[in-house]
C-alpha cells in the first residue's frame, strides 16, 4: 500500500476515534430530552433537572457554545442534580406546554414541576453555583413538607 495513503487513512482513524469520545463525553454530561422522555426523566424522585431549552437556529443558542455541556461535566458527581437539554425545533408541544417563547430558556425542573428559572450570567460558575443552591432549597422544601 503506498505510504501517503497509509498515512491519511491512520488519520482519518485518529480523527473518527476523537470525534467518537468527544460524543460519548458530551451524551454522559448531558442528557437530550424529548418530548416522550421530558416528562418520566424530571419526576425522577429527588433528582434536580437543569435544562436548556434552545433551536439550532438562534443566535444567543449557538454563542453558548459548549456552556452546557461544561456545566455537565462541572456537576458531574453531584448528587441528584442532572443537565438536560432540549430542542425545540423537534418538541414544539412539549415547549408550548412549559410557556418556552425565548431562546435560550434555563429552568430546573423537581419531581416533575417548574422549580425556578434561570435569568443570571452565562458561565460554568454562575450557572453552577445556582443550580446548586436551587438544588438545596428544593430539598429543604422536601423535608418541610414531610414533617
Amino acid at each position: 500500500m503506498d505510504p501517503v495513503l497509509r498515512r491519511c487513512r491512520a488519520l482519518f482513524f485518529l480523527l473518527f476515534l476523537f470525534l467518537l469520545n468527544a460524543s460519548l463525553r458530551t451524551n454522559a454530561d448531558v442528557l437530550t430530552l424529548t418530548a416522550e422522555s421530558f416528562t418520566d426523566k424530571v419526576k425522577e424522585k429527588d433528582t434536580v433537572w437543569f435544562v436548556r431549552f434552545c433551536v439550532p437556529w438562534c443566535k444567543h443558542c449557538k454563542n453558548l457554545g459548549t456552556l452546557w455541556e461544561d456545566l455537565g461535566r462541572a456537576v458531574e458527581g453531584e448528587d441528584e442534580i442532572e443537565i438536560g437539554q432540549v430542542d425545540c425545533s423537534l418538541s414544539k408541544p412539549l415547549c408550548s406546554q412549559l410557556n418556552i417563547h425565548s431562546y435560550p430558556t434555563f429552568k430546573i425542573f423537581y419531581d416533575g414541576e417548574e422549580f425556578a428559572k434561570y435569568k443570571g450570567p452565562r458561565d460554568v460558575e454562575s450557572l453552577k453555583a445556582f443550580v446548586l443552591n436551587e438544588a438545596e432549597k428544593a430539598a429543604r422544601t422536601k423535608l418541610d413538607a414531610d414533617i
